[in-house]
C-alpha cells in the first residue's frame, strides 16, 4: 500500500521581513524531510502605491521610485531564501508578482495546487480592524489549504543548521 504523502508542494510568501526568513528557513526542513517542491513569492503591494498616490503623499516619480525599490527588495529577499534552500539540496521556484497581494499569492496557491502556506509570525494589531487590512493576515484566511505559521526564530535556525 503506498502512503500518500501529506505535503507535496510548500509556498513561503515572502514579505520582507525577518519573520519570513524564519518561516523560509523552516519551510526548508519541511520540504527536506517530505521531498516536497519549494516555491516562494514576494509580491509587490500596488494597491499600498495607488493610495499614497491618491492621499497625495506621493506624486507619480516618487510612487515609481518607491515601486521600483520594493521590486528590487522582493528580488534579494526571494535570491536569499534560494540560497538558503540550495544550501541545504533544496531547488526553489521564485517568483515576483505586483497586484492586491492577498488574491495574487491565493490564486497562485490555486494555480500550482499547493498544500502548505508558510508564513513568518503574524504583527501584533493595535485593533481588530487592522487584522482585516494585514495582507499576510488576509492570505491565512483566504488559502484554499493548510497554513503554517512559523515562530521561535532561535529553535528554527537551530533546527536549520541541523540538517
Amino acid at each position: 500500500m503506498d502512503l500518500i504523502k501529506p505535503v507535496k508542494k510548500i509556498l513561503i510568501y515572502v514579505d520582507g521581513s525577518e519573520e519570513c526568513i524564519t518561516a523560509a528557513q523552516y519551510a526548508i526542513v519541511l520540504a527536506k524531510n517530505f521531498g516536497a517542491e519549494l516555491y516562494a513569492m514576494y509580491v509587490v503591494n500596488e494597491s499600498i502605491l495607488k493610495e499614497l498616490l491618491k492621499a497625495n503623499i506621493f506624486i507619480k516619480a516618487e510612487e515609481m521610485d518607491y515601486e521600483h525599490d520594493l521590486v528590487q527588495d522582493g528580488k534579494r529577499y526571494l535570491h536569499y531564501i534560494s540560497e538558503l534552500a540550495k544550501e541545504k539540496g533544496i531547488n526553489t521556484e521564485i517568483k515576483l508578482e505586483k497586484g492586491v497581494v492577498n488574491k495574487v499569492v491565493t490564486d497562485y496557491i490555486k494555480s500550482l495546487d499547493i498544500d502548505l502556506v508558510v508564513l513568518g509570525e503574524l504583527e501584533e494589531f493595535t485593533s481588530r480592524s487592522d487584522s482585516f487590512h494585514d495582507e499576510t493576515e488576509l492570505i491565512l484566511r483566504k488559502a484554499q489549504c493548510s497554513v503554517l505559521i512559523v515562530k521561535d526564530p532561535d529553535k528554527v535556525e537551530q533546527i536549520y543548521n541541523s540538517i
